[in-house]
C-alpha cells in the first residue's frame, strides 16, 4: 500500500482508540455515579444518628446536640435530606442528577419555611468519584453567595450497610468538618424539616 494512504489509516486509527478510551472513562464515570445514586436511594425513608468527628475551627452549636439525617424524599433524580441538630430542622441537603454528574445544594430555611439569606449553595461533581465517595466543588452561585466558601469541596460518602458522611474541605485553609452517620441502627423517623 502507498505511504500516503498509510499515513491517514494510522490518524484514523488513533483517533479511534482515543475516543473509545474517552467512552470507557465516561462509561465509568456514570457506573461509580450510578452505583452511589443506587446507595443513596436504597435508604429512603431512614434515618440515622450522627457524631461529629472533626470541626476546625471548632463550632459550640454542635456541642451535646443530637445529630439526625434522614433520607426523606427520593425522585427519579432529587433526592432530599433534612439534617436535624436538636431541635433545629433549619437544614436539607439536596442531592440531584444532571446530565454532567452530580449536584449538592444546601436548602437552609426559617421555622416559619420562608429561605434563609444563605441558602442554596453548594457544587457540582468534577470527576467521576467513586461508587462509595462523590465530591463537589463550589459552584459560582455559592461563591457570589460566600466569597469564603468559593473553595469549598464538599464530599458524600456511603458504605452501605455501615456509615454515611458528610465532609467540609475548604482549600488553601484550615476549615474542616465531618460528620459520621451509622447506617447500621436506624432510627425512629423524625419531624420534618422546617418549610415542608
Amino acid at each position: 500500500m502507498p505511504s500516503r494512504f498509510l499515513v491517514p489509516l494510522i490518524a484514523a486509527a488513533v483517533l479511534a482508540a482515543c475516543s473509545s478510551e474517552d467512552a470507557a472513562r465516561q462509561s465509568a464515570a456514570a457506573d461509580a455515579q450510578d452505583v452511589f445514586w443506587a446507595s443513596l436511594q436504597s435508604l429512603c425513608g431512614q434515618a440515622f444518628a450522627g457524631t461529629l468527628v472533626e470541626s476546625v475551627p471548632p463550632d459550640s452549636s454542635f456541642d451535646g446536640e443530637e445529630l439526625v439525617m434522614h433520607v426523606r424524599e427520593c425522585e427519579e433524580d432529587v433526592v432530599r435530606v433534612p439534617f436535624h441538630l436538636g431541635d433545629d430542622r433549619s437544614r436539607t441537603w439536596v442531592i440531584s442528577r444532571t446530565p454532567a454528574g452530580l449536584r449538592l445544594k444546601h436548602d437552609h430555611r426559617h421555622e416559619d419555611g420562608t429561605e434563609d439569606s444563605i441558602t442554596q449553595y453548594g457544587g457540582d461533581t468534577t470527576g467521576s468519584g467513586s461508587a462509595e465517595r462523590q465530591e463537589f466543588s463550589a459552584d459560582a452561585h455559592t461563591a457570589a453567595l460566600v466569597p469564603a466558601a468559593a473553595s469549598n469541596v464538599w464530599t458524600l460518602e456511603i458504605r452501605p450497610g455501615k456509615m454515611f458522611a458528610y465532609d467540609l474541605r475548604r482549600e488553601g485553609s484550615e476549615r474542616r468538618f465531618r460528620v459520621e452517620f451509622d447506617l447500621s441502627q436506624p432510627l425512629p423517623t423524625p419531624p420534618p424539616p422546617w418549610g415542608s
